[in-house]
């Protein structure tokens, strides 16, 4: 399976060049076609109204991705939620769960007042993750997440929804759509799944009213698809924090013999963020994304850890570990997002909704 993950990611970023890489092209082709074509006349359906599209009362911002995976999400969810909370709003959050066992109608989370009600291997580790960064918002889950948006104008008193990951949701009707896309390679290779990583052809981003380009390093880029678009980047803290809850800052484990692991889209570019932090790292554990810590999963770590001082991973991946899990500390770091200009960006999003 690995080497079949590594052709993919080689075939995506570099091209056929060998040839294998070039008899897998031949074989992925026309799947992949297929697969464009057919998300392509899903979205011609909705745009016709043939297919039903529920319009909430609530102003909707949906965050989504051209492309699968590791562009950032959960921390432009945190942005966002946090610069309308500034602006008086009373903020929710859906999010589809991913991940997580749950297989209800609709899960809560977090009703807003601290309390975090679902576990992440319940409700997945990034509702859970977003509960505890915003412990006054409302994190609600569902599958079809038009009804977690009929359950917050039922029981909830919000002024505005954010949706995480929901550029192809399309049975919800929405306010913005906030499309992120890989600075250094907006449209991967150009091609759709599996002979490429976008979820739909590029021609999508006609219905995006704003683009965010994740770690680039400009404030205001060149527009794409004749859409407003703006450069954020991804910013590791200067301080982690244990599996209790103790935090400290990074300086002092410099020098230290360090394992990192991470089960999430790109773990390369977080190996990478802690390296550029000045910390020395003996062994980069990837892992799948959202992996379950099984025993197996756990065994595999401590002994991976053996002769080290320190185990350092994601918030997303410390949302489902205990502290007893390891004989060494384990730490987690924060990911917050900079965006290049934040005002410009900001009014943007004023106007639109």
């Amino acid at each position: 399976m690995a080497f079949f993950v590594s052709l993919h990611h080689r075939l995506v970023t570099q091209g056929a060049q060998t040839w294998p890489d070039k008899l897998l092209f031949v074989v992925l082709l026309p799947v992949s076609l297929l697969y464009g074509a057919m998300n392509w006349l899903r979205g011609s359906c909705y745009d016709r109204g043939w297919l039903s599209t529920y319009r909430s009362s609530l102003p909707i911002i949906s965050v989504g991705n051209l492309a699968v995976g590791g562009l950032g999400k959960t921390p432009v969810v945190d942005w966002l939620v946090n610069y309308f909370c500034r602006q008086g709003k009373r903020v929710a959050i859906v999010s589809r769960g991913y991940g997580g066992s749950f297989t209800g109608d609709v899960g809560v989370v977090s009703s807003g007042d601290g309390q975090l009600l679902m576990a992440a291997r319940v409700a997945g580790d990034e509702p859970v993750l977003l509960a505890r960064h915003n412990p006054h918002v409302p994190v609600l889950i569902a599958r079809k997440r038009m009804i977690a948006i009929q359950e917050l104008e039922r029981s909830f008193d919000v002024d505005l929804v954010v949706l995480d990951d929901a550029f192809q949701h399309r049975q919800v009707g929405r306010s913005i759509d906030l499309v992120l896309l890989d600075a250094t390679r907006p449209f991967g290779n150009g091609w759709p799944l599996p002979l490429g990583n976008l979820r739909e052809f590029p021609c999508a981003l006609q219905r995006a009213d704003l683009l965010l380009l994740t770690r680039g390093q400009g404030a205001i880029h060149e527009k794409i698809a004749e859409k407003p678009t703006f450069s954020s980047r991804h910013v590791l803290a200067k301080h982690v924090t244990d599996l209790e809850g103790s935090e400290i800052l990074v300086d002092p484990l410099r020098g230290k013999t360090i394992v990192a692991f991470a089960g999430i889209a790109n773990p390369d570019a977080f190996f990478r963020s802690l390296s550029e932090l000045g910390l020395s790292l003996s062994q980069q554990i990837p892992l799948a994304d959202h992996v379950e810590y099984t025993p197996a999963v756990v065994r595999k770590l401590t002994e991976a850890a053996i002769g080290a001082d320190v185990l350092i991973t994601t918030e997303k991946d410390a949302v489902k570990l205990t502290a007893n899990m390891f004989e060494i500390p384990c730490y987690q770091i924060p990911l917050t997002i900079e965006i290049g200009d934040y005002e410009a960006f900001g009014r943007h999003l004023q106007t639109l909704i």
